[in-house]
């Protein structure tokens, strides 16, 4: 009813007061909304689930991620869209799922991506470290998927896997791994358009990109921002800056999760030395599992099963911390949530649109689990890669396929994929190891979750 036909029906005096709850309730719905922030997307290359000290290993030392763990929310079902590089970066940066795309490419509307929705919002968008959604062109500083054409103001970084391309006449194996040195695989490093490094030094990939989003943080305190700092580390092979070699407990792959650890407490340090720590969303989070049969050159998925390249828990399950001072409460978040769920939050925190006319996306807006407890509204999620795929509801997961690596460490070779009918189930609330099969004494369960995938896949 209008304030006129009010005026007619009831006295002015309860007028006034209807027009005052009015305001009052438009108030407290402002206030209760968060400011947009800066936003500081820190993402990793093949980090395990365990390799930080606040996801319980107890070798590598991580101060500064455990901290940011510890202040803000911890997730401990926090899934990559993908189980290797391409596949998670496809879903973090469009917020749709790699196996629903419908064979429709992302440079087809490039814009549309992450960055692309978050400056049309008027953030300033960084770009620093592995880009890999360009593949590897003949010319990449030409390329209609490079990060200047798809929303990054600028760019600072490499345009894939620091292991591509291979040495002349060899492969990505152990042993090469093991004998290379920082300049043996020739990565070009590359500042917006212009090739800057070739072959770049491994040894200061780490150090380069902290000093450059110091710079960028420093430069841009006054604006909105949009910093995603996607580091190169700790894909095999590993390295480490002197600094750090030789230092960790957790011999030369520990060395470089320190010097990641050692770059997480610099932006952080860096936040606050120019007072907008309040005022910045700080996401942590890896790409995939742990390559871990490269021995000293991968890491641990801890307590799950598998690592890069499968379907089990130890592939897709990641270390995801979010941080928000005096917006997000501190604790554990044990619902599930995926990498590509950061598109729909980040539009929701900023404004910005959601491209929800694109086939699978699937994007859910975790804002009120972030800032109002609110369970996750992430329940289902489906993985695939190498031929391997699972679907997961709630407790339960089922494997119709799978692998126990993406390949052989000493030839390269990919791994069979071993097929299950009836799947595979598995209870991750009692089993998160994937140890113990249900499907025998579940075949309820497994029915169930066969009819809730079929309902995913028509999302």
């Amino acid at each position: 009813m209008r304030t006129s036909e009010l005026g007619q029906r009831f006295p002015a005096a309860l007028v006034a007061f209807c027009m005052i709850a009015q305001w009052q309730q438009a108030t407290r719905q402002l206030a209760a909304a968060p400011p947009k922030p800066n936003i500081v997307l820190i993402f990793v290359d093949d980090l395990g689930y365990g390799d930080l000290g606040c996801y319980g290993n107890t070798r590598i030392k991580t101060p500064h991620i455990d901290r940011l763990a510890r202040e803000g929310q911890r997730w401990t079902s926090f899934y990559s869209s993908g189980s290797t590089c391409v596949p998670s970066r496809t879903g973090l940066m469009s917020g749709r799922h790699p196996a629903l795309l419908r064979r429709e490419k992302l440079a087809a509307d490039p814009k549309s991506l992450l960055p692309g929705m978050l400056r049309n919002q008027g953030y300033a968008t960084a770009m620093l470290g592995k880009w890999h959604l360009a593949g590897y062109p003949q010319d990449f500083t030409k390329s209609p998927m490079h990060p200047l054409e798809c929303g990054f103001d600028s760019h600072f970084g490499t345009p894939g896997s620091n292991d591509v391309p291979a040495p002349t006449g060899k492969r990505q194996t152990r042993d090469v791994f093991d004998t290379c040195n920082k300049f043996t695989f020739q990565i070009p490093l590359i500042r917006g358009r212009q090739v800057v490094e070739l072959p770049a030094n491994q040894e200061l990939f780490t150090q380069r990109y902290t000093a450059e989003a110091i710079k960028w943080i420093q430069t841009h305190r006054e604006e909105r921002f949009f910093l995603y700092l996607a580091h190169n580390m700790p894909h095999a092979p590993v390295f480490a800056s002197g600094a750090f070699q030789g230092k960790s407990k957790g011999d030369r792959y520990g060395d470089v999760i320190e010097e990641i650890d050692w770059s997480v407490g610099q932006v952080m340090a860096a936040l606050t030395e120019v007072g907008i720590d309040k005022h910045t969303l700080v996401v942590f989070t890896s790409d995939n599992g742990p390559w871990s049969m490269f021995g000293p050159h991968g890491g641990t998925a801890g307590p799950l099963r598998g690592e890069k390249g499968t379907s089990w828990e130890g592939g897709f399950r990641v270390p995801g911390i979010f941080h928000w001072p005096g917006t997000i409460a501190s604790g554990e978040v044990h619902g599930m949530a995926a990498n590509l769920d950061l598109y729909a939050t980040f539009a929701a925190l900023s404004g910005g649109t959601e491209p929800t006319d694109k086939p699978g996306y699937i994007s859910q807006d975790l804002t009120g689990t972030l800032c109002e407890e609110q369970p996750s509204p992430r329940t289902r999620w489906l993985f695939t890669g190498g031929g391997a795929e699972a679907f997961r509801s709630g407790q339960y997961k089922i494997h119709f396929s799978t692998r126990s690596r993406s390949s052989n460490p000493d030839t390269r070779r990919r791994e069979p994929v071993m097929k299950h009918d009836p799947p595979l189930l598995f209870d991750l609330h009692s089993d998160v190891g994937e140890q113990t099969s249900l499907t025998a004494a579940h075949p309820e369960v497994t029915a169930g979750l066969l009819a809730e995938l079929k309902a995913f896949r028509g999302q």
